[in-house]
């Protein structure tokens, strides 16, 4: 995949994300955030400058869980308009991306307060971020 550009939208930039649905045994990995937005969410971030899609996805699953992607495959790309981030922008290109793993989770204090696997069940009682509830139900792993 290419490396995204940067885009304007009604004079405002669009920053691009990656996230990462990473299920095993009937359970997905959620990180409670400890930065803005709040809530819980799948590993995600911004793809920085120069940078693919991939690229970020791998970076980011490693950074915030200490996993390594052994394989992935790209869900949905979509601009969501209403995705702030507290870098002030309002909208987002997001990536989804469905993910296999490996190795041990090592919690990133600076950013999660708490990472741990979660069934469809639980992820219904969770307070998510707003664009993890998009996914989720996108997905329909929580169905309205």
């Amino acid at each position: 995949m290419s490396k995204p550009k940067e885009r304007i939208q009604d004079g405002k930039i669009i920053h691009y994300s990656v996230g990462a649905l990473i299920q095993e045994k009937g359970r997905y990995l959620l990180i409670e955030r400890g930065v803005p937005p709040p809530g819980f969410a799948g590993i995600a971030g911004h793809i920085d400058q120069n940078e693919t899609p991939e690229e970020a996805l791998k970076r980011e699953v490693e950074e915030e869980s200490g996993l390594k992607i052994q394989r992935y495959e790209l869900l949905f790309q979509e601009f969501i308009t209403w995705n702030w981030c507290s870098k002030g922008v309002t909208g987002h290109y997001w990536y989804l991306f469905e993910c296999q793993v490996s190795g041990e989770i090592k919690i990133n204090v600076r950013e999660t307060k708490s990472i741990k696997w979660y069934t469809a069940e639980e992820i219904r009682t969770l307070a998510l971020e707003p664009v993890w509830k998009h996914w989720f139900e996108k997905t329909e792993i929580i169905v309205v």
